[in-house]
Parts: C-alpha cells; structure tokens; sequence
C-alpha cells in the first residue's frame, strides 16, 4: 500500500531533498530504497498516573532512521503537535547532520504527544521513566542514545539515564546526553550549538573575504541557542541589529547591546519597550537588510512567499529545517548564499558524541579541549562543503547533502546485506 505523505510536511520535504540528491549522485536504486527506509518506527502507550489519581494514556515514538555508520543518535522531544512524519524528518536529517561531520552515529528521533506546560514536575517525572521503560528494548549505549530536544533538558536526561541505569543493574552514564556534568555530561555541551553555529558564520565570512567588524547580524530566536551566537558575534566585533523571541523582536541598524537585552529578557518575558530600539515580529526580521541572518527558532519560516522579499547577503540556518524548498530555489536564483541547518546547527551533535565518547571512556576533558576539538570539526566541515559547493557549482545544501549521503551510503556497499 503506498505510503500517505502529507502535503508540505517535513518529512515531504526531507524525502523530496533525498530524492533530488540520489538523482544527482546516480545513486543506485538498492541504495536508494535502503536510505529512503527506516529500519525500525516504534510506537509506544504511555499510561501515567497524574497528581488528581486519574490516568492519561499518552503515545510516544522512537524512530531509527539508519545505523550503517554505527549507532543511532537524536532527539526526544515533548510537544502536543508532535506527528510521526516530524519525528522520521528529524531522524532522518539526524543520520545526514552526523555524517556530514564526521560523527559515527547514525540518525534517530523520539518524543511524547503531550503538553508538558499543564503537566506538574512529578507528571513529567513519571511520564519520562514510563517512556525510558517502553523504549528500553530498542535503546543501549551501543545501539541508540537519546538527547534533548524541544520541551526536554538535562533533567529529563537524568531521569532518563536513571531508569534505564536501574533496570539495567548497573550505572550506565552513555546511554543519554546533554545530561548534568555532575552525572558524566559534558563540560561545553550547553553552549555547543550556538559555538558551532558561530564558528560556520566565521568561516562562511573568510570565504567571502568579509571584516567582522560591523557586520550586520539578524537573529530570530534569541534563546539559548540564538544569544549565544549574538553574545559570541558581538564579542568578534559584529553589530546585532535584530534579534527576537516567540513573542516579536526589536531592531536598531546601529546595533544592540547582548548585555542590555538578556537583562530585559529576564526581568520582562520579552523584548517589549526595549530602550532605543523599534518593535518587529518575526516575520519583519527576515525581511531586513543585514550581511547575515540567523533563523534560530522553528521550521518553514522562509517560504515562497518571502523569500524574494529576503534582503541578507547570507543565511546560516540555526534552526531544523527554517527554509522550505520553493524558497530555497527562489534563493538559489537570487544568488543569496543558504549555510544549511545540517552544517550549520551540527555542534549540538558533535558535543553530544564527545559526552559519549567520554562516558564510554570515563575520561572527562576540559572545555578548551571540548571547544577546540568542536572547532576543528566544524571549520573541517564547512570547507569540505564549501569546496564540493564551488568546484561542482552548487548550493550550499545540496553540497552538503551529497557529502552526507554519499558516506552513508559508501558504509551501506561496504558493509553488504545481511543475511
């Protein structure tokens, strides 16, 4: 029975970039179908026990995209418009994102159909360990590490570790990462996203033979991942002159001081009346004129419908999937450079392997290592994509993505087809 695909869903656009780069590479239709494939969707019932004594049955999914590099790493995330076809996008990215950098996991994504804002910290507890017991059979530190995602953090990532540690007998640290350092996480993990966002922004500015200093940088999504690329832009010398959250943003050409506005944040939920700067939404910040711009919050935020309106000489996505394919093709002829979500937000993954890679050897290093090590993986990268981008003529993202498929599939041929 033919698969049903949503029309403009992610996993629609994730399939439909696969499939337009297979047909470049001429990759080979065994191939073809094995990476189009999951090798395992597993679905959960989650019956928790809430603070009024009566029972929600929640659902909860774990998917593993592919493992032909080594094990499966990705995500779980607690939302209540979480679907199915999300998950296998993000699973399915996770595999290109790890290969791409040279990371020896392969991609998987989990979560909860639920809304953890009405639920109290005990009800998130109970749902977390009930999840953690479902996916047990599917998940171990050889086979596939969960990490935070939306809606979940280092706590839940304790709990995690936790009740698989418990049922397993024995302490197991490498089953999670992004969890407490006091518990194996990872000196540098935090800010790791953002670093290597910053670090590809840097790089993408030597290419193009650009001075740091007064580059005009647009942000939307100034949270953890997005103030940590203002706050580290700002310290090279760039001038921040949009940034927003959820709920709008502010705009000032001659730049805005991080400092100020994560002290306005905290003490007001926003950026509202922030001193000596205009009110934007969202929307208006993509629109402005600026020598790079960030889209650092959600997916399908540069569509058709604005993306000729783009006024950026550069787009470093921060965020998972924020540019959909019509507008991706309308940049590509506007010959506005697009730095793709895959390279660009990949530090989030590089230092959760690290955190791996120590637990597994319970041998911790400093945060100078971890960063240095995340730099060297990142400036490698970028230069690899680059190269590829400029000697075969092509788009950022399709460079990237022929690198990423091409070593997944490399593994799939040299490994053979069991039995």
């Amino acid at each position: 029975m033919p698969e049903k695909i949503s029309a403009n869903s992610a996993w629609q656009t994730a399939l439909t970039q696969f499939h337009n780069v297979s047909k470049i590479m001429l990759l080979s239709e065994d191939v073809h179908q094995l990476l189009r494939n999951f090798e395992r969707i597993l679905t959960v019932s989650i019956p928790v026990r809430l603070d009024n004594g009566s029972l929600n049955v929640f659902n909860g999914f774990r998917v593993q995209h592919n493992s032909a590099r080594g094990p499966y790493k990705g995500g779980v995330r607690y939302h209540p418009d979480l679907t199915l076809d999300d998950l296998k996008a993000l699973a399915m990215e996770m595999t290109w994102k790890c290969s791409l950098v040279g990371v020896p996991f392969g991609g998987a994504k989990g979560g909860i159909i639920c809304n953890p804002k009405v639920l109290s910290k005990g009800e998130i507890e109970r749902l977390t360990r009930r999840y953690t017991y479902a996916i047990m059979p599917i998940i171990g530190i050889e086979k596939d590490i969960p990490a935070p995602d939306v809606n979940t953090n280092e706590q839940i990532m304790a709990w995690m570790m936790d009740t698989y540690s418990m049922n397993n007998g024995y302490c197991t640290p490498g089953i999670v990462t992004g969890k407490p350092v006091n518990i194996g996480g990872s000196l540098g993990r935090t800010d790791a996203t953002g670093l290597g966002i910053t670090f590809t922004i840097a790089n993408a500015i030597k290419s193009k033979k650009l001075n740091f200093k007064g580059l005009k940088v647009a942000i939307q999504g100034y949270g953890n991942v997005g103030s940590t690329v203002g706050k580290l832009l700002s310290e090279m010398g760039c001038k921040i002159v949009a940034v927003s959250s959820s709920k709008g943003g502010v705009f000032n050409p001659k730049g805005l001081n991080h400092i100020a506005l994560m002290k306005h944040y905290k003490e007001h939920g926003s950026f509202d009346n922030f001193p000596h700067a205009e009110s934007i939404t969202n929307q208006a910040l993509l629109e402005l004129p600026c020598d790079v711009l960030v889209p650092a919050a959600l997916g399908n935020q540069i569509t058709r419908k604005n993306a000729d309106k783009i006024k950026a000489n550069m787009i470093v996505e921060g965020a998972n999937g924020p540019t959909t394919l019509e507008a991706d093709q309308i940049l590509t002829e506007r010959i506005i450079p697009v730095v793709p979500d895959i390279l660009a937000n990949a530090g989030g993954v590089i230092v959760s392997y690290f955190e791996w890679a120590q637990d597994v050897q319970c041998y911790f290093w400093c945060e100078h290592e971890v960063n240095a090590k995340l730099k060297n993986l990142m400036d490698r990268s970028y230069q690899e994509v680059h190269s590829l981008s400029q000697k075969k003529k092509l788009n950022m993202r399709t460079a990237a993505m022929i690198l990423a498929v091409k070593k997944v599939a490399d593994a799939i041929s040299v490994r053979g087809l069991y039995p």
